[in-house]
């Protein structure tokens, strides 16, 4: 389902009007981050307590956005990072590499709403917390736990919380065959980020809408 509202409707909205839109991204973690969204802002280094802010005129139609962590690229924008790499480039054109914790957003064709989220699918690398600031919607949703410290051993990964498809890689935790259930695993991230997708058809507790145009806030370590 989840899949669904962001990316299979693609097809049929691409041609749809839309309004401008602002992403301010803020980093208020005490460590440098590399933020990235795709498709349209690439990525940038991020200071503690600097903001990045992305004005799109038409659109976006969807969005993801996500933090890299202890990242080193050369002049040429070459490198890698720890967790949520992207191919080893700065300006991500690619999605990054589990685990790292996300916001979404998308322009659904249905009464022309905005959708957004926050996802543990691909697991966490970094709290954070996405708010609507214009069209009078302003319902919060935060993933602000120590993800980290209690991940159970299994899903343990370098700078994060693995998502359990990447280390199973079996149809009960993937949902790719057959009904999609909540899982020992997703009911792990629900448990401490109740508003947070933990499997892909976890919808009714994790999915918001706002007006289309609503512009957006993206902070991490809120």
């Amino acid at each position: 389902m989840k899949s669904q509202l962001f990316f299979v409707l693609l097809p049929l909205f691409l041609l749809l009007p839309s309004s401008a839109i602002r992403f301010d991204i803020q980093n208020n973690c005490s460590y440098t981050l590399w933020p990235a969204v795709l498709p349209y802002g690439g990525g940038r280094h991020l200071d503690s307590g600097q903001t990045w802010t992305l004005d799109f005129a038409d659109g976006p139609r969807l969005a993801r956005i996500w933090a890299r962590t202890n990242c080193s690229f050369d002049s040429s924008g070459r490198g890698s990072c720890l967790t949520g790499d992207c191919a080893g480039q700065l300006n991500c054109t690619s999605y990054g590499t589990p685990p790292l914790s996300k916001a979404e957003y998308g322009l659904n064709n249905f009464a022309h709403m905005d959708y957004y989220d926050i996802s543990l699918i691909d697991g966490f690398n970094v709290p954070l917390e996405m708010t609507p600031t214009t069209n009078g919607c302003s319902k919060s949703i935060r993933c602000s736990a120590d993800v980290v410290g209690q991940c159970p051993a299994d899903l343990r990964a370098p700078g994060g919380c693995q998502n359990p498809c990447t280390v199973y890689k079996t149809p009960e935790y993937c949902c790719r065959a057959g009904r999609c259930l909540p899982t020992d695993k997703s009911r792990f991230f629900k448990a401490l980020c109740a508003e947070a997708f933990t499997y892909p058809e976890d919808d009714p507790t994790s999915t918001f809408t706002c007006p289309e145009g609503t512009n957006y806030r993206v902070v991490f370590c809120p």
